[in-house]
């Protein structure tokens, strides 16, 4: 048995060691958001956060995330639309919609360790692929949040 801080909440799961946290997510806790792209750390449709860093969980095994706060799109705001997912909504970022949930943990952590990132800030961190080509709403809202002042983008735990 594994336990795993997953969006606030102890879970203790049966699954071996070497699995993909992404996996572990998906199947054992049914927290769905967390998408699979590629497999091999690629794309990013899997990204989660882990003690807040934005971390792809498709070859990450469970067991490196024992003892760590895992935070995954679910639990990106405990009360509702967290201000990343409101902004995505306003400035119309997702076609398909498949990689925006990691996409959007990918900003949060971006915004939470840097509140008001530079254009090339925001194209170094936000390496996650889109297959529709979002990236330049992507980008402006980030830009947006960056221009709001006050409030964290970060995740909450």
């Amino acid at each position: 048995m594994l336990e795993l801080n997953v969006n606030g909440r102890a879970h203790r799961i049966d699954v071996e060691p070497e699995m993909p946290l992404l996996w572990a997510l998906r199947d054992h806790l049914n927290l769905p958001g967390t998408k699979y792209g590629c497999g091999v750390s690629a794309c990013g449709a899997c990204t989660v956060h882990i003690d807040g860093q934005a971390v792809r969980s498709c070859t990450l095994p469970v067991a490196q995330g024992v003892g760590k706060r895992i935070v995954t799109i679910e639990g990106l705001s405990q009360t509702g639309l967290h201000r990343i997912q409101q902004a995505w909504i306003e400035h119309e970022v997702p076609q398909c919609g498949y990689c925006q949930p990691g996409m959007m943990m990918s900003a949060a952590a971006l915004l939470a360790a840097n509140p008001k990132p530079t254009d090339a800030e925001i194209d170094a961190a936000m390496t996650n692929l889109c297959r529709c080509g979002t990236y330049a709403r992507v980008r402006k809202a980030i830009q947006a949040l960056a221009a709001a002042s006050g409030a964290s983008t970060g995740a909450k735990s």
